[in-house]
């Protein structure tokens, strides 16, 4: 078996290439891959393609890609924390592609298996299967691009869109553990999308928290095999940054409260590990 470990995170995306497709893993803030997103950043890399769930908030993730001008199409199921993705879109710098989040996940898993294209009833009757979503504006606020109509079939009598699978140039995930032939493990919400873009890219670059030996990880529990998988990175000690806190207020000395206790890991919306 080839050993897939490389040195750095720089050595890992050094050949992604400007306007490279990228398939990137994790939900919200959770498990997404800092460290290769931070190495693209300094190669300095522009006019790239995501697919993602969200598109990182403004200094943190994609954002700063986006923050920077290096991101010029993403397709994306949530984006509403990034006050910078708002602004570019609607100013016509950035072009958006919404995709209903299940059909965003299944278009990454069929793309893995080699499914080139499927039938959802996800967006049936409204503008994704219709077409005419502004995907770009002008700077006049105009839709320069918009979103075509899509097949629909009829089933056992109950309408279905057809949606096509995604085979991005490169699939960045982020594992808790990996050997070095490239099997993964995630870690709770990190499951989120990030098996999904290990098999949809059609090179992909892990980085992992914890690299052990091959066979020293369970087989049963093994979320990626490492087929799938072409270099791994050791990413130890990473920031993990939470979207939102929430927090319970303090009751008065000597009095008890309802409210659960605080937790400074809890989050609103999107949590995880």
């Amino acid at each position: 078996m080839i050993d897939k470990v490389v040195a750095s995170a720089e050595e890992a995306v050094a050949d992604i290439p400007d306007g490279a497709s990228l398939a990137v893993g994790g939900f919200g803030l959770c498990g997404i891959p800092v460290s290769l997103i931070d190495a693209l950043h300094r190669a300095g890399t522009s006019e790239l393609e995501t697919v993602s769930n969200n598109c990182g908030v403004d200094d943190w993730g994609l954002g700063i890609l986006l923050r920077d001008g290096r991101i010029r199409r993403t397709i994306s199921s949530y984006v509403g924390e990034n006050k910078e993705f708002a602004r570019q879109y609607l100013a016509g710098e950035l072009e958006v592609v919404l995709t209903p989040q299940g059909t965003l996940a299944e278009k990454l898993r069929a793309g893995g298996a080699g499914i080139p294209a499927f039938y959802t009833k996800a967006g049936v009757g409204t503008q994704v299967s219709e077409g005419g979503l502004p995907q770009k504006y002008d700077a006049e606020g105009g839709i320069a691009v918009a979103s075509a109509a899509k097949e629909v079939r009829s089933f056992a009598g109950v309408d279905y869109v057809l949606e096509e699978a995604l085979t991005p140039d490169f699939g960045l995930v982020h594992a808790w553990k990996g050997d070095r032939h490239g099997n993964l493990v995630f870690h709770a919400t990190a499951m989120n999308f990030n098996p999904l873009c290990a098999m949809a890219g059609r090179i992909t670059i892990a980085e992992v928290e914890e690299l052990v030996e091959p066979g020293e990880l369970d087989p049963e529990h093994i979320h990626t095999p490492g087929i799938f998988v072409q270099r791994v990175v050791l990413a130890p000690n990473g920031e993990k940054r939470i979207e939102k806190r929430t927090v319970a207020l303090a009751a008065p000395s000597g009095q008890q409260t309802n409210q659960p206790a605080a937790n400074p890991n809890a989050t609103s919306q999107q949590a995880g590990a």
